[in-house]
């Protein structure tokens, strides 16, 4: 039997008399990694945002392993268990592609490892889950563009999460570089942990995806397996559009 380990109910959002995120409601079970698609503006980000304590509810709730999360602030998030990466990947610049991942290692899950010492192996491991070990000891400003993507999955990754947000992590990358990603996403859920994804490229998302969930101008469209739910004429409609449709998908 399925366990939930985020549970959302009604969560709104609200800018001024927009409602960015409108009444979404839905549950993510352990092991699950949740597809979340749809327009650019429907929402996906700041759901994220307000789920992540980065943006305060203006309706609604949500629970991780049943313990409520509205009202806890980022930090407190991070030190149940729940980490996240950003659209924007900002690296400290100046410090080592090793030390980057230990910040996440030392402000993570129960608080992090209390000293650098102690972070230095987890983050070591995973720089090479990863594969930035050849770039240990470089200065994260000379990472290149999927060199930085993945940087950003260490460190969140080394905070020891057990339900992790990635945003648009294959953004900027080239076929081969997705495909990459695709199958290290894949390995960090064999970590144990539940994913919530949001992802524009198509292929990847059903690839990965247990379950899709659809965004549309901030309300739930629809949910479901990955093959009904790109099927399913709403979604065609307002986002994938017929070529989508139309076209082979392997």
């Amino acid at each position: 039997m399925a366990t939930p380990i985020l549970e959302a109910e009604g969560v709104t959002k609200f800018f001024g008399g927009l409602a960015a995120v409108s009444k979404v409601s839905f549950t993510l079970n352990e092991g699950e990694i949740l597809g979340l698609i749809g327009p650019n503006g429907s929402g996906k980000t700041t759901l994220v945002n307000v789920l992540t304590g980065m943006l305060p509810y203006s309706l609604g709730d949500a629970r991780y392993k049943g313990r409520p999360l509205r009202g806890l602030k980022s930090h407190e998030i991070s030190r149940i268990g729940i980490a996240r990466t950003f659209q924007v990947v900002k690296p400290f610049r100046s410090m080592t592609v090793l030390e980057n991942i230990m910040v996440g290692s030392m402000f993570g899950t129960e608080g992090g490892a209390p000293t650098p010492e102690i972070a230095k192996p987890w983050a070591q491991e995973m720089l090479e889950l990863c594969g930035l070990h050849k770039l240990a000891d470089l200065p994260a400003e000379g990472l290149n563009v999927p060199e930085r993507k993945r940087l950003e999955l260490a460190r969140a990754m080394a905070m020891r999460p057990k339900l992790l947000f990635l945003d648009e992590v294959m953004a900027g990358l080239n076929t081969g570089e997705i495909d990459e990603a695709v199958g290290l996403i894949k390995r960090i859920r064999d970590y144990g942990v539940t994913m919530l994804v949001i992802e524009h490229v198509m292929k990847a998302i059903r690839s990965l995806s247990d379950r899709l969930m659809v965004l549309y101008n901030g309300e739930k469209l629809t949910e479901g397996p990955p093959d009904e739910v790109l099927n399913h004429p709403a979604v065609v409609s307002a986002y994938l559009g017929r070529r989508y449709k139309d076209q082979p998908h392997a």
